[in-house]
């Protein structure tokens, strides 16, 4: 027997309905950045390899789909020193990237401050398991040249008010500093040129728990009591976490006054929050649901990025929903009621007649399919039932306007 003929693992397919239902997903997300003043782009999906390996994306630069040169042949491969001497281009694992690239190129086109939105797919290799997927689709909305707490405020009521339009409830949103992480990594004594290596291990932290961050991080010489120590008393923290000695005061009387703007978000400290990129400077936040044990979104401040390739700072931050996670929670049950009219019709019917109608009951009912009617009705009915079809009419030979016809409902 053949095999399966299967999408690439980790890849999906998706059936008209899936579809269909994301697409709404997608436009209810939309509506709601739109209204808040971010404007959409549009970036390549691919970016030069160089780019995506240049120490901005953390572990996921470990991950990059590469793209082989063009024109490669034996001599070249005998001669390249790794993998990726062989390619020129990458698949985008991140829109943040390609976004601080279309800044460089475009910034005397765009505002002072800049509000994008970017809704598209990426691209990572890792392993494929629940709630992660190699080919996944971001929500992102990025505030550039707006160095106060403005963006993040910015950024965090949109967001919310997306979840809200979406009908999630019970979120909330963890919040820290970078800044906050380098006065705690510094009380273990982590050494400053091991400080990148020890963010990795922390971020570890809701897979292999408090005893495998602690004994990952005494390759690092720190001692497994002191950091273990530290992590359990910092579980539950909040914001009562005001006497610790390592406490970095300016940064958190920052993220005490972004609290107090955003009275409608339920915004909880948690100083132990790292988010795996390596570009994040300042503010840090993750979307976290009560239902799922990973996140559906996070983001921060990135001021350093765009520098890279404009030569000259501009501040920036952005937030990230991780589509394909929240689109398992969202209950549009609402929204994805049945619509549209098909018309079944004998093979007798002249197809000039059934263009007519069609263009009639579109103006009535604005989406209409034209189907052979099929010898068992009721297995065809449930089809188109499932295609989120609501209702159907029977043409015969000699039917010329829609008023002659019975519209019945589908299921």
């Amino acid at each position: 027997m053949p095999s399966p003929v299967n999408p690439p693992r980790g890849m999906r397919d998706f059936l008209p309905v899936e579809k269909r239902r994301r697409d709404r997903v997608l436009a209810t997300i939309r509506d709601v950045y739109r209204s808040y003043g971010f404007d959409e782009i549009e970036t390549p999906v691919v970016e030069d390899s160089a780019r995506l390996h240049s120490g901005l994306g953390g572990d996921n630069e470990k991950q990059v789909f590469a793209v082989l040169r063009r024109g490669l042949d034996v001599d070249d491969l005998r001669k390249a020193g790794a993998p990726l001497d062989l390619a020129d281009l990458g698949l985008r694992f991140d829109l943040t990237v390609p976004l601080a690239r279309f800044y460089a190129s475009h910034r005397a086109e765009l505002p002072a401050v800049f509000r994008a939105v970017q809704v598209a797919p990426v691209w990572r290799a890792e392993r494929p398991q629940k709630g992660r997927y190699r080919q996944f689709v971001q929500c992102d909305i990025d505030v550039l040249g707006e160095a106060g707490p403005l963006a993040e405020i910015e950024l965090l009521t949109a967001t919310t008010a997306a979840l809200d339009a979406l009908g999630l409830t019970g979120t909330h949103v963890r919040v820290n500093d970078r800044r906050v992480l380098l006065g705690l990594l510094a009380s273990w004594g982590v050494a400053p040129d091991a400080t990148d290596c020890a963010l990795v291990v922390v971020d570890k932290l809701d897979k292999i728990g408090v005893d495998g961050v602690a004994a990952e991080l005494v390759e690092l010489g720190v001692p497994v009591d002191v950091s273990a120590t530290a992590l359990r008393q910092l579980a539950d923290a909040d914001w009562t976490l005001t006497d610790a000695p390592w406490l970095d005061r300016a940064a958190f009387a920052e993220l005490e006054a972004l609290r107090d703007a955003v009275p409608g978000v339920d915004l909880r400290f948690d100083p132990t929050l790292v988010r795996g990129m390596g570009y994040y400077t300042g503010t840090i936040f993750e979307v976290a649901h009560p239902d799922v044990p990973y996140s559906l979104g996070g983001g921060g401040r990135y001021d350093g990025m765009i520098g890279r390739f404009l030569g000259q700072d501009v501040p920036a931050a952005g937030f990230s929903l991780g589509f394909e996670r929240l689109v398992d929670l969202v209950d549009l049950a609402a929204g994805d009621a049945a619509d549209g009219l098909v018309l079944l019709h004998d093979r007798q019917v002249p197809p000039a007649a059934l263009a007519r109608l069609r263009t009639d009951a579109l103006r009535r009912h604005g989406r209409v399919r034209l189907d052979r009617r099929a010898k068992n009705v009721g297995v065809q009915l449930a089809g188109l039932a499932a295609l989120g079809y609501a209702s159907f009419a029977f043409v015969r030979t000699g039917d010329e306007t829609l008023d002659e016809l019975e519209v019945k409902p589908v299921a």
